[in-house]
């Protein structure tokens, strides 16, 4: 009987000294002192904000991006078809993200980045089918090339965090599928740990619906530390109706597929926190003939917009008025061109749309965000990620 109480004396003495130091450091301290004070984090850890960061925006992006995120991703070193590292285009022309690492250009993102403890990612990327069904024709090999290559590159940078974006366009057969797993796989058993700490893959949302995408969730998800969800370009320049780049909601009704559906898709066979919902920083525009919403497009017209330009057109646009839609949660411009006699329709994400995309990674309990991409941001569209991943 003395031994019970004397456990629970501790037990309660333990919780209370707990409760004490996080009103005091949380609550309390602050009030008093009007200062930031470091709060205990080993209840509350910190989500994960990745910012990836494409060689083509860096002039245009800001030095220092620590208020919202927590991992600088590059974007990207591009994969030849036997999977290593591609550094020319053709004779005497540098691929342009292995030369932009390699001239210094990004080294003030990493030296920023270092300095206020951000993890940092290499992506490494391959597009285009025909190079893609060549690198998969022997994966193991190709894994074990991009190894061999990208290894002391990232020793070299500091770089702790691999990310693998291979974008294929048509349908994949069962035995593509198979073969990029294999590919995968040999990636994870062969990493040098010493250097590379966590592996990731970009996905597509769609991946979770069709099984004709080349990467097969099921599959992967062990293999792999942080699944990146992309789910935007649900609309995009080549489009034949105008609408959101990422809806919320609205499947089934103004859209085939939607950012929350996407979401419960891929929690059925991936642990929530695996999962890193890729948010976009940008959307496109179109000429219509219509002034509606999901109006006809008007063929080849359809372009990317940042968040920014679309901020710096609507406030230059006296006769313009910003809309947010309640169900696919985007902001949308619809106005008549005097120019062309067609209506111009812009579908673009802002701060509303980032607020509602980290309530959803909230109530989800997800691993994280994924920003694409730093440098197309305007002034307030990532404000919701500094109290996110804090």
């Amino acid at each position: 009987m003395i031994l019970k109480k004397l456990i629970i004396s501790l037990l309660v003495t333990i919780f209370g000294s707990t409760f004490g130091y996080l009103f005091l450091t949380n609550y309390l301290l602050p009030k008093i002192s009007g200062k930031n004070v470091t709060p205990l984090n080993i209840l509350l850890p910190k989500k994960e904000v990745i910012g990836f960061l494409p060689y083509w925006l860096i002039t245009k992006a800001s030095p220092d991006y620590s208020k919202y995120i927590t991992t600088l991703s590059y974007f990207s070193l591009t994969l030849d078809k036997d999977g290593t590292i591609q550094k020319y285009t053709s004779p005497g022309q540098s691929e342009p993200g292995y030369h932009t690492l390699f001239s210094g250009k990004f080294d003030p993102f990493l030296a920023s980045a270092k300095a206020k403890g951000l993890n940092l990612s290499l992506v490494v990327f391959s597009s285009g089918d025909d190079n893609i069904g060549l690198m998969l024709n022997d994966p193991e090999s190709s894994a074990k090339n991009l190894l061999n290559d990208v290894t002391p590159i990232m020793k070299q940078y500091s770089f702790t965090d691999l990310n693998l974006d291979v974008e294929q366009v048509a349908d994949a057969s069962p035995e593509a599928k198979l073969r990029f797993t294999r590919f995968v796989q040999a990636v994870k058993n062969n990493l040098d740990k010493s250097v590379i700490k966590r592996l990731s893959l970009d996905i597509s949302a769609s991946a979770f619906i069709k099984d004709t995408n080349l990467a097969d969730p099921t599959a992967l998800v062990p293999l792999v530390d942080q699944l990146i969800v992309m789910a935007y370009d649900y609309h995009y320049a080549g489009s034949i109706v105008t609408g959101a780049v990422a809806p919320g909601e609205g499947a089934g009704t103004i859209a085939e597929f939607d950012t929350k559906s996407a979401i419960e898709a891929a929690l059925k066979v991936t642990p929530a926190k695996k999962i890193i919902l890729g948010i976009p920083l940008y959307g496109y525009e179109w000429d219509t003939l219509g002034a509606v919403p999901r109006s006809a497009v008007i063929p080849s017209t359809g372009q990317t917009i940042s968040n920014s330009r679309a901020e710096t057109f609507l406030a230059s646009c006296a006769t313009c008025s910003a809309v947010f839609d309640t169900t696919d949660k985007e902001t949308h411009i619809i106005y008549l061109d005097p120019e062309t006699g067609a209506y111009h329709q812009i579908f673009y994400p802002d701060k509303q749309s980032t607020q509602y995309k980290v309530n959803l990674a909230k109530e989800n309990s997800l691993g994280g965000l994924a920003t694409w991409a730093l440098g197309y941001e305007g002034t307030t569209i990532l404000e919701p990620l500094s109290s996110y991943h804090n």
